[in-house]
């Protein structure tokens, strides 16, 4: 599997796609608001540019794309309101990969701009936007030229899958079951991943430029922990009974492996103190509903309560299969996505009955060293 040419989220505006399936990532991009908003006043009291330099790492599409752009943006004017300061012209850059539908936020730019024309009652610093395809894991912008770079549901995801995983049988991620090495060495691709970002990143941002960081990830010292893995133990179990039935090729299971690692707090803080050009100012662990609809609050959202949905295993579904269904063509083929994702559905509702289910979540705010 070439990750950087098959990982995507589902684009367009489809049933299946991200931009319709992604309420959990923006209740998370809720939670982590007030990090944001330290991390952008503090460089702001600090110093604030005449061009203010903003990437958001691991874009995707959809709703969620200017939802941290904007609020930026909100709290810049804000503190120039209250600092009797000119506004700053904004530099906005959008990374993802290649197969990132970048059309799609194309098409949104005018209701963006709309946007913030609506709510700017005092008007804006001209903001310059620009979509920037690369991996995150190698340089993507010029030395010293952000001031602030934010990512979020991103991270976790590796820039291949781990060798020598082979004998990861039944399995497509870590799990309970996994050989001891197979954990190994999905830590290890974490660790050599993680360490690159920071190295490219410290060339890219100014001396006391700002990250925020949110990772899907755990609480528990267990890479193999239910916290998170379950949900793709789940996905297994699907695959794994359309293989007992002769739909699915036993060996094509086992050899399909997710790319993604859940770290601890820990493991996210050693590799920053190992790497050495940034420095930790907050670190906080939060976590949100595999079926964010449980608690959904219509404030601040961009999804209309008319797609809330009582099945909590087909909310779930479909936010999986928004994520997952590119990896999953990739590997097993079109044929069979409709059935898995039914199958998956059936067991996700059964766990989801009996058991509470989150996401963890692990969000920092870093500064680049003088």
């Amino acid at each position: 599997m070439e990750v950087t040419q098959v990982l995507h989220m589902n684009g367009g505006m489809g049933e299946a796609s991200y931009a319709n399936n992604s309420l959990v990532q923006q209740k998370v991009l809720t939670l982590t608001k007030p990090i944001r908003e330290e991390a952008i006043t503090n460089l702001c009291r600090r110093r604030l540019p005449e061009r203010l330099a903003i990437a958001d790492l691991g874009c995707s599409s959809g709703p969620n794309t200017f939802f941290v752009v904007f609020e930026v943006i909100k709290i810049v004017e804000k503190l120039c309101r209250e600092l009797n300061h000119q506004s700053p012209e904004y530099q906005v850059f959008l990374n993802d990969l290649p197969g990132n539908d970048f059309n799609n936020i194309f098409r949104s730019l005018g209701s963006f701009n709309e946007k913030l024309s609506d709510e700017m009652v005092s008007g804006v610093g001209h903001c310059f936007l620009v979509g920037v395809p690369g991996s995150f894991y190698g340089r993507v912008f010029p030395s010293k030229s952000l001031h602030f770079v934010h990512s979020s549901y991103s991270l976790q995801w590796l820039s291949q899958v781990p060798e020598g995983v082979e004998n990861n049988k039944g399995n497509i991620y870590m799990a309970s079951t996994s050989p001891s090495n197979v954990l190994k060495a999905y830590y290890q691709q974490f660790q050599k991943d993680f360490s690159l970002f920071l190295e490219c990143r410290a060339k890219e941002v100014v001396e006391g430029g700002y990250m925020v960081l949110t990772f899907l990830g755990r609480k528990s010292d267990d890479p193999s922990s239910k916290e998170c893995c379950l949900v793709w133990e789940l996905m297994a179990k699907a695959l794994n009974d359309m293989a007992s039935v002769g739909m699915l090729k036993e060996e094509e299971v086992d050899s399909f492996n997710i790319p993604q690692y859940t770290p601890s707090p820990s493991e996210v803080e050693q590799e920053i103190e190992k790497e050495g050009s940034f420095n930790i100012n907050r670190m906080e662990v939060s976590s949100v509903n595999w079926n964010a609809y449980d608690d959904w609050n219509a404030v601040d959202s961009e999804f209309s309560k008319s797609e809330v949905e009582s099945d909590g295993g087909y909310n779930v579904t479909k936010c999986m299969r928004a994520v997952a269904e590119p990896l999953l063509i990739s590997h097993f083929g079109e044929g069979i996505i409709e059935e898995v994702f039914k199958r998956y559905q059936e067991i996700l509702t059964d766990r989801m009955s009996k058991e509470k289910t989150e996401f963890i979540n692990v969000t920092l705010s870093v500064t680049r060293k003088a």
